[in-house]
């Protein structure tokens, strides 16, 4: 048995995911990092990118030391959206169209009302809601060329319940389920699934901290 084979003995496998171009974002740590695992045990290969780059390249090694697909890391701050598609550009010429698209980079850090500045609220969009938009928008003309895709956007539990102690954050966790049912919508017809993803409260090593 292959090392890759012992590591996920006993866990479901998709063969349909075995080959698939995936591409993540904030994939380096926490959640994503989760994501970035599960996909390439999977036999997909995974490009994600992230600002962590020490915490990525390990994950990459790590992978391919398993005997699974080796991501492709570049790092890459989504706030800068010419980048941000650029990069996405790049990485899809490298190992070709993506079938799916994860939004997961996220930030929530903690603010009270009475301290948030316009660059305070401006930033927080600019990690937690604007880059979902713009990487549907670019991987739309290789998924459309593909014959159909799917695009996951991660939203969060914590509006759904009304947590205090970071509005910013939760205004941009509630918009992406309008993001998400306007591009179905639009994309159905081309055999693009859109759909959110809610989680609840994960303890990765940001929670801990």
């Amino acid at each position: 048995m292959s090392a890759s084979q012992k590591a996920i003995k006993g866990l479901a496998q998709y063969p349909s995911l075995k080959g698939k171009r995936i591409f993540i974002t904030g994939g380096g740590t926490g959640i994503g990092e989760a994501l970035v695992s599960a996909f390439a045990e999977q036999g997909a290969l995974v490009a994600f990118v992230d600002i962590a780059t020490e915490a990525s390249e390990a994950l990459c090694a790590r992978l391919a030391a398993a005997g699974f697909p080796a991501p492709l890391f570049r790092h890459c701050d989504i706030r800068d959206i010419g980048l941000l598609q650029a990069t996405m550009a790049a990485m899809a010429k490298e190992i070709g169209d993506f079938d799916v698209l994860v939004n997961n980079a996220a930030n929530d850090t903690r603010h009270a009302v009475e301290d948030v500045s316009v660059e305070f609220w401006d930033n927080s969009i600019a990690i937690n809601q604007r880059p979902l938009f713009f990487t549907c928008q670019a991987v739309l003309a290789g998924m459309k060329k593909k014959g159909g895709g799917s695009i996951i956007n991660f939203s969060s539990i914590s509006w759904h319940i009304a947590n205090g102690g970071y509005p910013a954050y939760v205004t941009a966790k509630s918009a992406v389920i309008g993001l998400t049912r306007g591009l179905a919508r639009e994309l159905g017809p081309h055999n693009i699934r859109v759909n959110t993803v809610t989680p609840g409260w994960v303890i990765t090593e940001r929670q801990n901290n």
